[in-house]
């Protein structure tokens, strides 16, 4: 039995005393008065009852800490910060996708419940829209992956200007997203780009690449992989520089054959950072805008528009504030059952090796 359910002299239990220092209680009230300022008062009334609630109960929990919990006391300001900056957006986005709301209309949000995501679950256009972004997935995450397995293994061997070739690698890496979506729409561009300049020296014809559903994809999977093998590469070599010279040392004593030496000893070390790897390529590829909007704008037609560029125009261009919450909240609960996959097969390995 906790100290805060044991009963106070006057009969009731500590929880429920109304005292300045019970945060456990002021939390409780102010859960209660959220839930009935949203239920019974307008919007514009509700959020600032809601608002005030809450900063009573976190003054509750500060007065309560003050002079027994000073550690705590001293990350509050960086909690609160968190809170104002990241969870509470988080909570408000979260609260709009259950209401029918437009950010340019002056009317109040009105509660429609799960109809938003019934609709967007069902909306074939959607659906068209995450197939775009499944493809681009999985080709520019592979295209990346064999790239920066294969450059990691270049350069975990030492040859003479390994240090600078190295830097030169790297530097897509550090750009930014407009920085290499500028160059490659140049790189691309069918007047004076340098790939139909190339093309012209056989066929004497400009080349457009964008003109055509495949070329748009290659384009846009070539400029992604361009600019993030390097991260694949540098998480593999980690891994391969880890690898104790001993073993291949002995390997070769025994006469082992490359792919043997590669299956024993060397993707055994780089498995788990392989894998992460792959885990983040694919978050951040899934999520996917940048590139895509730089070169394509989502065209030919909308035959490249990803799912986050339908969701920018949904959220930006139209206003359908909802919607797009909607869908925000959909990639997101794509993506935390990618992450817990993904932990979930690291686990099962890692059980299979003890």
């Amino acid at each position: 039995m906790t100290a805060e359910t044991v009963a106070a002299p006057g009969g009731l239990p500590r929880i429920l005393e109304l005292r300045a220092d019970n945060w456990p209680l002021a939390f409780i009230l102010a859960l209660v008065a959220s839930i009935a300022a949203i239920t019974l008062l307008p919007p514009d009334v509700s959020f600032w009852v809601a608002l005030a609630a809450w900063v009573l109960a976190a003054g509750s929990a500060v007065y309560n800490a003050w002079g027994r919990y000073t550690g705590g006391l001293l990350v509050a300001p960086a909690i609160a910060l968190l809170f104002v900056m990241n969870i509470f957006p988080l909570m408000w986005s979260l609260g709009l996708s259950f209401f029918s709301y437009r950010a340019n209309r002056a009317r109040a949000p009105v509660f429609v419940g799960l109809e938003n995501y019934a609709d967007i679950l069902t909306d074939p256009v959607v659906w068209q829209r995450l197939q775009t972004t499944a493809v681009l997935v999985v080709l520019t995450v592979s295209v990346q992956m064999v790239v920066g397995f294969l450059l990691a293994f270049l350069f975990a061997k030492q040859f003479p200007l390994r240090r600078y070739l190295l830097i030169l690698v790297l530097t897509p890496m550090m750009l930014s997203y407009v920085a290499v979506g500028a160059f490659f729409r140049y790189y691309y561009e069918p007047t004076f780009g340098l790939l139909s300049q190339f093309v012209r020296l056989f066929t004497g014809e400009p080349y457009i690449l964008m003109q055509s559903t495949e070329g748009a994809m290659a384009g846009i999977i070539f400029a992604d992989a361009w600019m993030w093998s390097p991260f694949v590469m540098l998480l593999v070599l980690a891994g391969l520089v880890s690898v104790p010279k001993y073993l291949y040392e002995a390997a070769a004593i025994d006469r082992a054959s490359f792919w043997r030496r590669f299956t024993s000893i060397t993707f055994p070390y780089i498995r788990g950072l392989l894998m992460l790897a792959l885990l983040f390529r694919t978050i951040e590829a899934f999520k996917l805008f940048d590139i895509v909007f730089l070169l394509t704008e989502g065209g030919p037609g909308t035959s490249t528009e990803t799912i986050s560029i339908y969701l920018f125009r949904q959220a930006i261009q139209f206003n359908k504030t909802s919607d797009s919450t909607t869908i925000s909240y959909i990639l997101l609960f794509t993506v935390i059952v990618l992450t817990n996959l993904y932990l979930y097969f690291v686990n099962r390995r890692a059980r299979e090796t003890q």
